[in-house]
């Protein structure tokens, strides 16, 4: 048995286990647990029906499912909570220990991990630099909030074995250790439905350091750096701030390396990705050489919904950017598509504020045609300011579909059109994949 597995023992024998959420984590965290775990009894707990057959589960494991599935918890010595899970109840009236399998890993493997948190381009990062070590002939795996559980990779690690991992406020929000590399990239309005406040939301993503030790590193954003370096290794980024650490301005990368982006070979589009590759120089220069990764970062191709080309249709350049849930991701849009003529914006209506955006429509000469519940807000917003240029260049759509055959009608031949929403998809679509692929065959359909 290895490391891995002598810890999942100890941690969990003798002890009453339930596995909070049998989604994707809980199932990696089930394998496990019944592979290596000790505990006494083993429990599910789901809003949803869990089938026991399909799902290979033996009568021993206990099912509770339904509505009061939460009010259980009290009756455990400990709850693996999958990361989409909202607890009911605050810490302090359960007195079951909350877990996770992140925090677990961390524990075992802390050392050996770089983490990615933020609230926009960490998707991005965390996959660059897994790439750029990969293709430099690092030992490394990439997991997290990316889509694949950190239970999956931990079998089979070596002491060199690096982990890159993305991060979310919701993996991080009850973590007590942090990784030895970690990343903030930005903070941005998002998920103030659950968290309230910007600064609820800060404090649950701030355990990607607070927890660091002495002689690790810090690489973040200038504009949320800690006022105390939280360790002898603290380093600031920015795009705006050429006082920072690692400044980079004009495709130029200021560090104590500095680094000139190639910007003529790279595929990933606009300025905010010279930022996203700044951050990825910085860590990745640690393990390998310069050579090396200039030569992987122009093989490096774009994640899906992340200001993708779609295709050339009747003329017009479409362009998928679905993953964009903020002002400040839609703004970067119009920055970074060549001759956008059109954009499309609006989804779930999150209460974010809007006004940056609809100051920067006000003067970016664009068609904007707004859509759902977040669109109509900004759509009325944008109708009361008087001041804004050429109102009658804004419309509405009610749906995707109506925005996306209003936009290939009003779209000037030759330029280009972004679906960039600055709005989460939940309750629309199940999630900015689906919102995207929506996109990509309505455009597809167009030919």
């Amino acid at each position: 048995m290895n490391n891995f597995g002598d810890y999942i023992k100890r941690y969990t024998d003798g002890r009453r286990v339930c596995i909070l959420g049998f989604g994707r984590e809980g199932k990696s965290t089930y394998r496990i647990l019944e592979k290596y775990g000790a505990q006494a009894s083993l429990a599910i707990a789901d809003l949803n029906p869990v089938d026991r057959e399909a799902n290979g589960l033996p009568d021993s494991v206990e099912l509770i499912c339904g509505k009061e599935y939460q009010d259980c918890l009290n009756s455990f010595d400990m709850v693996f909570k999958s990361p989409g899970i909202v607890l009911e109840k605050p810490l302090s009236e359960l007195s079951c220990m909350i877990t996770c399998e992140t925090q677990v890993f961390f524990e075992v493997f802390r050392e050996q991990i770089i983490g990615i948190t933020g609230t926009k381009g960490k998707s991005t990062v965390t996959s660059l630099i897994y790439h750029v070590l990969k293709e430099s002939g690092v030992d490394c795996r990439i997991a997290g909030n990316i889509g694949i559980p950190v239970f999956d990779i931990a079998e089979g690690m070596e002491e060199d074995t690096v982990v890159v991992c993305e991060l979310s406020c919701h993996q991080l929000e009850y973590m007590t250790v942090s990784p030895k590399y970690a990343v903030f990239l930005n903070l941005y309005e998002e998920h103030l439905d659950h968290y309230g406040t910007l600064e609820n939301y800060y404090n649950a993503k701030k355990n990607i350091y607070l927890h660091q030790h002495e002689n690790d590193v810090l690489l973040i954003n200038s504009d949320i750096a800690p006022k105390e370096p939280v360790s002898w290794n603290t380093y600031t980024v920015s795009d705006r701030d050429s006082s920072a650490d690692v400044y980079v301005n004009s495709g130029m990368v200021h560090c104590a390396e500095p680094y000139v982006i190639p910007t003529d070979k790279v595929k990933l589009l606009g300025v905010h990705n010279h930022y996203n590759i700044a951050v990825a120089y910085f860590i990745a220069i640690m393990f390998i050489r310069e050579g090396d990764f200039t030569k992987a970062l122009c093989t490096f191709s774009p994640l899906a919904h992340r200001l993708e080309y779609v295709d050339t249709v009747n003329g017009i350049r479409w362009y998928d950017d679905s993953i964009s849930t903020a002002c400040a991701t839609a703004i970067s849009a119009l920055q970074s598509v060549p001759e956008v003529g059109t954009i499309l914006i609006g989804g779930m209506d999150r209460g974010i504020d809007y006004t940056p955006l609809v100051d920067f429509l006000a003067d970016f000469d664009v068609r904007v045609i707004c859509m759902e519940a977040s669109g109509k807000r900004v759509y009325d917003m944008i109708q009361a300011r008087e001041e804004f240029m050429k109102r009658s260049r804004v419309y509405y759509a009610d749906h995707l579909e109506d925005a996306v055959k209003l936009a290939a009608e009003i779209t000037p031949e030759g330029m280009s059109c972004v679906m960039s929403p600055a709005a989460a998809s939940y309750g629309i679509f199940k999630n900015f994949e689906e919102r995207g692929d929506a996109f990509k065959k309505l455009v597809s359909d167009m030919k």
